[in-house]
């Protein structure tokens, strides 16, 4: 297959994450008799600076044209100044909203070489295997926001609003990937309070009963999903909610691993390119130092195949030669322990090697 992939650096450690994952890919084009072209463009901080834009016009031409799209991540002290006229995360939140990417995929595993690493108790993660589907292009972040005066100075507000489509769209991609799994589909919401989630609840059930009565479907209050993420994990299969929520629970949810850096995500739509990248941070205090875990990348190149390109055995390879390096012992900082540890390039190398045999 020859195919395109949009490779986005980014800000911060995104450099030094993304060129190991390239390295990976050139392996598996070469043991799969694949051609991949693999374009650099800017976005976030560094587009800032380079084009007044977080998101180019041409980065974005690039990518619809692409068959996939990587990105290492965006941000940094340099860029966060409120008054700012943009900031890098807006060129997030537009690449997702052109590209029409509703549904983010965020797999959230433990590893049993890992436990260790957990702030929790083995016995409470052990065996935790959750596919986070949260809503990408809708409700808060998206809504109608401002600022008006008031007596004591000013006031703010923001809008939540959602579309029985918008629901039911990232509705099935759960749905449906629970049907993969194990067959549970958790949906969370915040009914008791808010008018929009009772929207999600009404639709959500519809559905279930209606397409997917095969499923085991059971609704949990955001606030109580917050305490069964740490007191009971392993008892959920697939997650699904809105944007914000969304936000919130796949953020607490991957500390369970122990690490930022073991977890990949996936933003995709309903056609066309998605976009693949760790759910960590630009991590501007260890930029260029060989620090950073890029694991969460090279696992986010596994899900761009598997889900962009149906590469299935090129992304299964992938993430068995991860798994087989960390079996072997090797650990970077973040997950050593206080123990020994490798760098950045040390780490992809390793996965090079496992992939080459």
């Amino acid at each position: 297959m020859d195919a395109t992939i949009v490779l986005l650096p980014g800000d911060g450690i995104g450099p030094e994450i993304v060129a190991q994952a390239r390295r990976v890919l050139d392996v598996v084009a070469q043991q799969f008799g694949h051609s991949f072209t693999m374009p650099e463009h800017a976005i976030g901080g560094n587009a800032i600076d380079s084009f007044g834009d977080p998101l180019p016009e041409a980065t974005l031409t690039a990518c619809k044209n692409s068959q996939a799209v990587l990105l290492g991540a965006v941000g940094g002290p340099k860029w966060d100044d409120p008054n700012a006229k943009t900031r890098p995360e807006a060129g997030l939140l537009r690449i997702r909203k052109e590209m029409g990417l509703f549904a983010n995929l965020r797999p959230t595993k433990t590893w049993d070489e890992l436990l260790d690493a957990s702030p929790l108790k083995r016995e409470i993660v052990a065996g935790t295997d959750i596919l986070f589907v949260r809503e990408l292009t809708g409700g808060i972040y998206f809504g109608e926001s401002g600022r008006r005066p008031h007596p004591s100075g000013e006031e703010a507000w923001n809008t939540m609003i959602y579309s029985t489509g918008e629901i039911e769209r990232v509705v099935r991609v759960a749905a449906d990937a629970a049907r993969k799994r194990r067959g549970k589909l958790t949906m969370v919401d915040k009914a008791n309070v808010l008018e929009s989630s009772r929207l999600w609840r009404q639709v959500s059930e519809r559905l279930m009963k209606t397409e997917y009565p095969d499923l085991a479907y059971n609704v949990v209050l955001v606030d109580s999903m917050a305490m069964h993420l740490i007191s009971r994990p392993r008892e959920f299969d697939v997650v699904v909610t809105e944007n914000l929520f969304g936000d919130i629970l796949t953020d607490e949810a991957s500390m369970l691993p122990g690490s930022l850096g073991l977890l990949p995500s996936a933003s995709i739509g309903s056609s066309g390119p998605g976009l693949f990248e760790p759910i960590h941070g630009s991590a501007p205090d260890i930029a260029g130092k060989n620090l950073a875990n890029p694991l969460a990348t090279i696992l986010a190149t596994a899900m761009m195949l598997r889900h962009s390109m149906a590469m299935n055995a090129e992304a299964d390879a992938i993430e068995n030669s991860v798994s087989r390096v960390l079996k072997s012992g090797l650990r970077t900082k973040d997950i050593a322990g206080g123990g020994e540890s490798v760098g950045t390039t040390e780490m992809g190398n390793a996965v090079v090697k496992s992939l080459i045999g």
